[in-house]
């Protein structure tokens, strides 16, 4: 039995709240069960120096959590100086999964920013940044056709990421902070709207996993990621 009392293919409940923000070219706030990641996306006409003239374009993404968005007050990393490791980890990860899924040549020469900022943390975190992040670039884009400045979508499939693992000695999908914090094993899986793989990250937290496991965890994932995609294009419709 989960703690949640959720099957084990079970995601939490998803809500994507599109233009949740008043200034940026796209937003959305997107709510994975307790889990809730402001996500926006900023347009700039420029890119950065070492792709500067190759006529392509570039998505990179920052991210970081909120004091309290956790049982107890973490320091904000403003406050140290410097940015820790997970957050530079979770924040290239988004930027390489956003930018598998643009065509940056249809882009063109400009870049945008995705902002995940986590208001509320129950797990899952970067799955839900990513699968929000897609979302607001999805929306900058559409801003972007209607103005005529992008004549083709440079957005080809949507992009999101989900959780698996075991737990219990069970495979589960969409891990929540008590399951994720007592997982054997704990994976992250990014996947496009059409079922390719972008990126996995599984590893071996408290006990050692065979493939027909990983097998398994690869299914709920895919099913999963699917369900978001619909999502994904229900919110942006």
């Amino acid at each position: 039995m989960r703690p949640s009392n959720r099957e084990l293919n079970e995601m939490r409940p998803v809500s994507i709240e599109t233009g949740f923000t008043k200034h940026a070219e796209g937003s959305c706030l997107i709510k994975m069960g307790e889990t809730h990641v402001l996500c926006t996306a900023s347009l700039e006409p420029r890119v950065p120096s070492f792709i500067k003239g190759s006529g392509l374009g570039w998505v990179t993404a920052e991210y970081g959590m909120l004091p309290r968005a956790t049982n107890t007050r973490m320091r904000r990393e403003a406050a140290a100086g410097k940015q820790g490791g997970r957050t530079v980890e979770i924040q290239r990860l988004i930027g390489r999964a956003l930018r598998a899924g643009v065509d940056r040549v249809a882009l063109g020469e400009r870049q945008i920013t995705i902002d995940c900022d986590v208001l509320q943390a129950d797990g899952g975190t970067r799955c839900a940044a990513i699968t929000g992040g897609w979302v607001a670039l999805r929306l900058a884009v559409n801003k972007l056709m209607k103005a005529g400045e992008v004549k083709i979508d440079p957005l080809m499939d949507p992009v999101s990421a989900i959780s698996c693992g075991i737990y219990a000695g069970q495979p589960v999908l969409d891990l929540d902070y008590p399951e994720d914090s007592e997982a054997g094993v704990d994976g992250n899986f990014i996947m496009t709207g059409s079922g390719k793989l972008i990126e996995v990250q599984m590893s071996a937290e408290g006990s050692v996993f065979s493939r027909d496991q990983m097998n398994q965890l690869m299914d709920l994932a895919e099913k999963g990621t699917q369900e978001l995609a619909e999502l994904q294009k229900a919110a942006c419709a």
